[in-house]
Order: C-alpha cells, then structure tokens, then sequence
C-alpha cells in the first residue's frame, strides 16, 4: 500500500486510544482545580479582613461534622499532582530519548509529586 493511499479513512492506524484517558483526565482536572481556585477566590473577596484566622478558615471550614474545606482542598491538590504528573511524564516521554534517563526522571517526579502530596497533607490535615 503507497503512502498516499493511507490518508483519510483507510489510514494505518496503530494503537487504541492510548491518550484519550490522559487528555480526559488533564481536561477533569483542570476543571477541578478552576472550581476550587473560584472557590478560593470569592472566599478571599467576601471575607471581612485578611488574617491569619480568615485565611485558615477557607481551608478548615466544617459543614455539620464534615471538614468541607480540607475535602475540596485535598481534592483540588491530587487533581493538581496528577494533572502534573500526567504533562511532566509526557515532556519526558516526548524530549528524552535515553530511555534510562527518561526513567530516571520519572520516578524522580513521581517522588517529588508523592514527597509534595505527603507535606501537604501533614499541614493542610494538622490544623
């Protein structure tokens, strides 16, 4: 089969859908994380003052017994951490072409990304 006759519709097409996941994913997440920034941002507007008490509150507030604001926080972190991994790994899928290094940067991301949910999580949950 020529070059010319694999354009269109009768193209070669190799693999299944192998980035659809990601790029649905990044599309979630991002949208996560523009809520919670919403969130954040008419919650500094409406506040009374900007202390160090107010500015606790947007991340420490209770509905009930439920910690809503460590919630919506925790969650807007992971979709952040995994938004970025997904785009980090792909800048190393694409740009590297060592594949020991390619690896080698990974799992120093993942590390990193890992390290970062861990401290967030003892500061944000420790208040």
């Amino acid at each position: 089969m020529a070059t010319h006759e694999r354009l269109g519709t009768k193209r070669l097409v190799v693999g299944a859908h192998y980035g659809t996941l990601d790029f649905i994913v990044q599309r979630c997440t991002a949208i996560i994380m523009a809520v919670y920034t919403l969130i954040l941002f008419f919650g500094f507007i409406f506040s009374s003052g900007m202390s160090f008490e107010t500015w606790q509150h947007l991340f420490v507030f209770h509905v009930g017994a439920l910690p809503v604001g460590q919630l919506l926080a925790t969650l807007a972190f992971f979709s952040l951490a995994w938004h970025a991994w997904i785009g980090v790994r792909d800048i190393w899928m694409d740009y590297v072409t060592s594949a020991g290094l390619r690896l080698f940067l990974q799992v120093l991301t993942i590390l990193w990304l890992v390290g970062s949910i861990v401290f967030f999580a003892k500061i944000l949950w420790s208040l």
